[in-house]
């Protein structure tokens, strides 16, 4: 009854790296080997775990030699699962590029360009954001605290799906046209102007002629700066 229950992450990660490594090296991995690549700095805790592993019929082992691991058919389909499911989890992610830095505060000139468009990159499930193309989407870090009130902090990355119209109520990256300044705020259409709030008590809103307005996107998550 007690073999039905799952393995730890540990030791499905364990399993996995053993299966890797012989594969690619034609020997098991010492004990040294596996707790550096699953993030186990005592040696005691892998042999507690490989142990387990033993006991359940995963891995055979010879105590007497430094590599003497060997997985079982039992483990095979077992790392196969868990292939499967890296690679599940892997193919799931969406990569949304950081197009540059917005001002949530009073607009600044563009948007500030301080990353490198090859690299700077943020990775999210896709299930997060099932509701926007993947090739809609870009990102940007923000700087200021307009909108702390709606929870957007310094430092926080914004995920903005690419369009240019907005509905009240709507958080927005938005162009203020003829001045060439960005802003992150709450669009509101009132007749011939737009307001862009501010989600902080201590600001005033920003009335802007409606044509001389653009919006670039629209904010779909935030990611917590930690």
């Amino acid at each position: 009854m007690g073999d039905d229950k799952p393995l730890s992450e540990r030791q499905e990660n364990m399993l996995a790296f053993i299966n890797d490594y012989v594969a690619k090296n034609g020997r098991p991995p010492t004990i040294r080997e596996i707790g550096k690549a699953v993030g186990i700095s005592s040696t005691s805790v892998v042999n507690y775990n490989l142990t387990k592993l033993k006991e359940r019929g995963f891995l055979e082992r010879d105590a007497e030699v430094s590599r003497g691991l060997k997985l079982t058919k039992k483990a095979a389909s077992k790392v196969g699962a868990v292939a499967d499911a890296i690679s599940d989890a892997v193919s799931n992610l969406i990569r949304v590029p950081i197009k540059g830095r917005i001002i949530a505060g009073e607009p600044i000139p563009a948007f500030e360009d301080a990353f490198d468009a090859e690299d700077d990159v943020l990775e999210l499930s896709s299930n997060m954001l099932s509701t926007a193309p993947s090739d809609k989407l870009f990102a940007l870090e923000v700087s200021g605290d307009s909108m702390i009130d709606a929870m957007v902090y310094e430092g926080d990355i914004v995920v903005l799906k690419e369009q240019s119209t907005a509905n009240n109520g709507d958080m927005v990256a938005a162009w203020i046209n003829g001045d060439d300044e960005t802003t992150l705020k709450y669009f509101f259409q009132e007749g011939p102007q737009v307001r862009l709030q501010p989600a902080n008590p201590t600001m005033d809103p920003i009335y802007v002629d409606a044509n001389n307005v653009s919006v670039y996107g629209k904010v779909m998550m935030v990611v917590r700066h930690t």
